[in-house]
């Protein structure tokens, strides 16, 4: 498994159960809001919101939801206060771990945040502590098919601003400036391959392997929790763990 963007290839491998359909749906649609807030409803010219799109739909958001979130960012419908909060500290094995939140209440959501940390041995750090190890980028998971490989990949997505193209186990990982996220995503599209996620990522620029088993399991468990809370839209970290290591977890 490649080390640029580790937990995303976790994540993609623990597909979520039905059970947990509801949560993730309100976080793409606080997602949606966000990004329309930010930079206008208008996905084409948004690259944020079309990411946040993209990601909604590979998880079947109904498009009512979709246009009402749109709605929502831009003021056209009333709701709650919602502010974007980046929380930064270091997981066991002082991994960097950099989780995104939205929330309508951030007295509440902090110390929520900072108990998570603790209790996988972990420590809530200062702005700053650890984000500059991280660069955005746009982030496509290819799940692999039987006529394709990571040289036609390659060839379909570098001349569309793709910067990289990675083989895993199962999927292959493209990486590119979020400035092109919308040409690579239109290069797929129009080879007729469609990803199994796509998204705007924090993806590090120095990893940590991690080769002890508690220490694993205690970096897992952080991001696990961390991904869970409500108020977390994603969860980035600078670990590596080796598959033989990983599976004991799984």
């Amino acid at each position: 498994m490649s080390g640029h963007s580790h937990w995303a290839g976790i994540k993609h491998k623990k597909a979520l159960v039905d059970a947990k359909r509801g949560k993730l749906w309100s976080k793409l649609a606080k997602a949606i809001i966000i990004a329309a807030k930010m930079g206008g409803g208008d996905p084409d010219a948004n690259i944020r919101l079309r990411a946040a799109i993209d990601e909604a739909k590979a998880v079947s958001l109904p498009k009512e939801n979709i246009t009402r979130a749109i709605k929502r960012g831009v003021g056209e419908l009333g709701g709650e206060q919602l502010d974007e909060l980046v929380y930064e500290g270091y997981g066991p094995g002082g991994v960097a771990v950099l989780a995104e939140a939205v929330t309508d209440n951030r007295n509440r959501t902090a110390p929520e945040i900072r108990k998570i940390f603790e209790l996988c041995g972990g420590k809530l750090g200062s702005t700053g502590c650890v984000a500059w190890n991280f660069d955005k980028k746009g982030l496509f998971i290819i799940t692999k098919s039987n006529n394709l490989t990571e040289e036609t990949l390659m060839e379909i997505v570098i001349e569309s601003g793709a910067d990289d193209v990675v083989e895993t186990n199962d999927s292959f990982e493209i990486t590119c400036l979020p400035a092109n996220y919308d040409s690579v995503s239109k290069a797929l599209a129009q080879a007729k391959i469609e990803p199994e996620e796509s998204q705007l990522s924090l993806i590090p620029k120095d990893t940590a392997e991690i080769n002890d088993f508690d220490t694993a399991s205690k970096i897992i468990k952080l991001m696990e929790l961390l991904d869970d809370h409500d108020d977390i839209q994603k969860v980035s970290s600078n670990f590596i763990i080796p598959d033989e290591i990983m599976n004991q977890i799984s």
